[in-house]
């Protein structure tokens, strides 16, 4: 498994690369945001952990236009507790996000639990359709009416979970738990992101869909 890191704190960035290929991981490192997305085109990338504050191009920039051609999970790395920030990152494609200082135990947890979660799944389930959605898992896109569409790590999951289950209300905290892990420390906004997301990517009219429904005062599902 490749990861990129991506940070102007050569230090931290040594450290981070030396932990995880203690793990056997494979590192590219990038110091400022031009160089992250030249790296970030790499094919072979299985993962970025991406700092918020960058030279050249800043960490939200690098993330949104890493989503114009990639769906590879994005790590937020920020300095900032404000919600605010962690919001700006998960609206523009991060997958997930962790503040410093941190524990490197706790990246590798993050990590390993996203790479799990978007490992390649055996043929027998290569995709699942549902009227005229079909999720392909080998390339963990959507199609819709004939028109691919690619997500991030959350938003398949998310696809995965509503189309296996239609009908079946999940609240935001079933969601954080089955989604994100019950042990992640974000709240239900980051549910209400993703789900918002995910509705102007696949609705035909984001404001009254007609895919994922919400029930209100319960949660969200997928409307058969």
């Amino acid at each position: 498994m490749k990861i990129l890191i991506v940070d102007d704190e050569k230090l931290l960035v040594k450290g981070m690369k030396f932990n995880f290929e203690q793990d056997g991981y494979t590192i590219e490192a990038a110091y400022d945001g031009e160089e992250a997305l030249k790296l970030a085109h790499d094919k072979s990338i299985d993962l970025i952990i991406l700092d918020l504050m960058l030279p050249k191009i800043d960490g939200i920039t690098v993330c949104q236009k890493v989503r114009e051609f990639s769906a590879v999970p994005i790590i937020m790395l920020t300095a900032k507790a404000e919600d605010m920030d962690k919001i700006m990152g998960l609206e523009y494609g991060a997958d997930d996000y962790i503040t410093k200082p941190f524990n490197i135990l706790e990246l590798k947890a993050r990590v390993k639990a996203i790479l799990r979660r978007t490992a390649p799944v055996s043929v027998d389930k290569s995709k699942i359709s549902y009227g005229s959605i079909t999720l392909d898992y080998n390339q963990r896109k959507i199609i819709i009416n004939g028109s691919s569409i690619d997500l991030t790590s959350k938003e398949f999951d998310l696809m995965d979970l509503f189309l296996s289950n239609p009908e079946k209300v999940y609240s935001r905290d079933n969601l954080l738990d089955l989604i994100w892990g019950y042990d992640y420390p974000g709240d239900a906004r980051t549910v209400d992101v993703h789900i918002r997301r995910l509705r102007e990517k696949i609705e035909p009219n984001s404001a009254e869909p007609k895919y994922i429904m919400t029930k209100w005062g319960a949660g969200y599902y997928f409307k058969s």
